[in-house]
């Protein structure tokens, strides 16, 4: 689309300047110019060069006059040489554009006519900024002429303003210096974003076999639809996705200004990745790591296996991609699916990208979740003797999710997405579902990184408990990851094995889980009893269900049932499962009893043993006691006679009153009582 009046008649865009010459001559001289050999150009004129201009291996034979007169730079040098030789010898291996801008150049100041074209306007501006050919050394110099091609012919145009932003490649800084870059990424985020109805349909971002589109094609019918046919909204990522990364980062971040819908944007960011990373291709995540291998780790050279097959170029090219891609990614939800954020992660692992960006990414990821699928988490772990799979990044993405699902939850007022935007509210999953899609995710994953024998059981535990318990209603597919990882590790000790059965809930396991877990003689016995509990009380609970739905359905009938009447309206299954487990629970309850008369015997002879090495003790004890005794004994008999003697000298003085009081008052009666 958006093409000017010149490519809708069907003729090229060329356009005279500067033509001091109005006639046109066929033939290799007809501009004035010889090509002697492939290196060496001469002007065409009787009198003899007296300048000779060097730029990058090619010679051109000029004179001095007319490129002084036009070229502030070519004046300054042709000055400050010497005047006495005969010939002056510049060398200008830094202009832009190279010898065929130079060219150009050498053209106009010799008044020859010029042809401009997409091709070439851009590295001819930027060799007449070079140059310095302005307007005060002549009026309509080539920089007037170059902008003035640049402002209303390229600039009006869709192609044009594509092909002019792909030779700027080549072209820093002096592209960027000139405003060449931002102009035309103005004008391609504009027309990207217009409304194509009722504007001349002419895109070249038809699927191609080459990488870049045939600008040029003549065949119109097979690129552009019918008039009645809409305009599909994807009709400029072919054309963009020709341009280099930073070129492309102006053009979104132009586009995002505009106010594009994020979802486009998104889609464009993933096909120019698929273009230039085809290691992000749908067929290579799918199928084994080789596979991925050889198609992810390659950017432009076909036939790249792995990363030490890259150069250090390509390797810090790609990365730039990747950093890139990542920070121009709308930040609405869902604006690129999970997968995409999921395989760009994996390949930022790989280049080592900058940790902020890695981080961002797997926020990115975390936000959305539950639309990945098991085989975009598998992403293999680089770090040489640890587990095949970086556990750690599922855990990290987990937390990521999490802290979204608060957030989400904290604002209830939080406006649905807009209509406009492709996306229906009522359509987006709830949190409830959402943390559901991701508990089965993890339970696939667990289940598929049990069989590495170098996962510890401290990363499968931590990763398994990473969902609160309100995520899981039921926990069949965490059963199945750790009777799997305890086939894939049968040294565990039974302390381990009980904590590693801690991560599931005997009580959310079904039927069929705990019939095949009552057998698994895997399991500790202790869960294997929760196991079995659980199982009967659920046949109970199913059972009774039964009976109450028969009596709701039949008023008539008595409210209870006999046992063998619900048994008998029960399916087969459960009849063989009660009978499974009631003789389970019967060889259970003869080895409780086993146990416990034998821990009687044991106590008994316990209590035999105490009570003799009581006797044995009390024996020895009162043998030491008894010489203790005997030893006081006598010590208080000795005592006593010295205590006796000093009493009797002391009665020998007491006086005669006290004796005769004493005789008075007589013997004491008792009281007679009858008690």
């Amino acid at each position: 689309m958006w093409e000017s009046e010149g490519e809708a008649r069907g003729g090229g865009r060329e356009h005279g300047i500067g033509c001091l010459d109005p006639d046109r001559h066929d033939g290799v001289e007809s501009d004035g110019f010889e090509c002697r050999n492939e290196s060496r150009r001469y002007a065409s004129s009787d009198i003899p060069s007296d300048l000779l201009v060097k730029v990058r291996g090619a010679s051109f034979h000029l004179h001095k006059y007319p490129l002084l007169s036009r070229s502030g730079r070519m004046n300054r040098i042709i000055c400050e040489s010497s005047r006495d030789s005969e010939l002056i010898e510049v060398e200008l291996n830094d202009i832009p554009g190279g010898p065929e801008s130079f060219e150009l150049a050498a053209k106009f100041c010799y008044g020859f006519a010029v042809d401009l074209t997409a091709s070439n306007i851009s590295g001819l501006r930027s060799a007449a900024e070079y140059l310095e050919m302005t307007e005060d050394l002549e009026e309509g110099n080539l920089i007037f002429k170059t902008e003035a091609f640049l402002s209303y012919v390229v600039l009006s145009s869709w192609r044009d303003s594509i092909v002019v932003l792909k030779s700027c490649e080549s072209l820093s800084p002096w592209a960027e210096n000139i405003q060449i870059v931002r102009r035309c990424s103005e004008s391609i985020a504009w027309k990207a974003c217009a409304n194509p109805r009722g504007i001349r349909w002419a895109y070249t971002g038809r699927p191609t076999r080459t990488c870049s589109p045939k600008w040029n094609s003549g065949d119109s019918k097979d690129s552009s639809p019918g008039k009645n046919q809409p305009v599909p909204p994807d009709w400029w990522f072919e054309d963009v996705s020709i341009l280099r990364i930073d070129h492309f980062v102006r053009v979104v971040t132009a586009i995002k200004v505009k106010g594009m819908r994020f979802d486009l944007i998104g889609a464009a960011i993933m096909h120019y990745a698929s273009k230039w990373l085809p290691g992000l291709a749908k067929e290579g995540a799918r199928g084994s790591d080789d596979a991925w291998n050889q198609g992810g780790l390659h950017l432009t050279v076909a036939g790249s296996a792995n990363k030490e097959d890259l150069s250090s170029s390509q390797i810090r090219e790609q990365r730039m991609v990747i950093e890139s891609l990542i920070s121009i990614i709308p930040p609405q939800k869902d604006s690129v699916s999970c997968c995409f954020l999921l395989r760009m992660l994996r390949l930022a692992n790989i280049l080592k990208v900058a940790p902020a960006l890695g981080t961002e990414l797997e926020k990115r990821v975390g936000m959305q979740l539950e639309q990945a699928t098991l085989q975009d988490l598998l992403i293999p772990s680089y770090n040489r003797g640890e587990t095949s799979y970086d556990v750690d990044l599922v855990h990290r993405l987990l937390e990521h999710f999490l802290v979204q699902e608060q957030t989400e939850a904290s604002s209830p007022g939080r406006e649905p997405y807009p209509e406009k935007c492709g996306y229906d509210a009522n359509s987006r999953p709830s949190v409830p579902i959402a943390k559901l899609r991701v508990a089965k995710l993890l339970d696939s994953y667990l289940t598929e990184v049990s069989r590495d024998r170098n996962l510890s059981l401290t990363k499968f535990q931590v990763l398994a408990e990473a969902l609160p318990d309100s995520a899981r209603t039921c926990d069949d597919g965490l059963y199945r990851a750790v009777d799997s990882y305890l086939k894939a590790h049968p040294t565990l000790t039974e302390h381990e094995r009980k904590r590693l059965c801690r991560v599931m809930d005997c009580q959310k396991l079904s039927i069929d889980a705990c019939t095949h877990a009552a057998q698994n003689e895997r399991l500790p016995l202790r869960v294997v009893v929760q196991v079995l509990f659980s199982e009967q009380l659920k046949i109970s609970n199913a059972i009774a269900n039964a009976s109450l739905k028969e009596a709701g359905e039949s008023h008539l009938q008595p409210m209870m049932c006999t046992r063998r009447q619900l048994l008998e309206g029960t399916p087969q299954s459960f009849q063989e499962g009660w009978a499974t487990a009631k003789k389970d629970i019967n060889t259970l309850k003869f080895e409780m009893e086993s146990m416990k008369a034998k821990y009687l015997e044991l106590q008994s002879d316990m209590d035999n043993l105490q009570r003799q090495f009581e006797k044995m003790a009390s024996t020895k004890s009162s043998k030491q006691s008894l010489s203790a005794w005997s030893a006081g004994w006598k010590k208080l008999s000795k005592l006593t006679k010295i205590t006796s003697a000093v009493a009797h000298d002391k009665g020998a003085q007491i006086p005669e009153t006290g004796v005769a009081e004493t005789t008075r008052k007589g013997p004491r009666r008792w009281r007679n009582s009858i008690s």
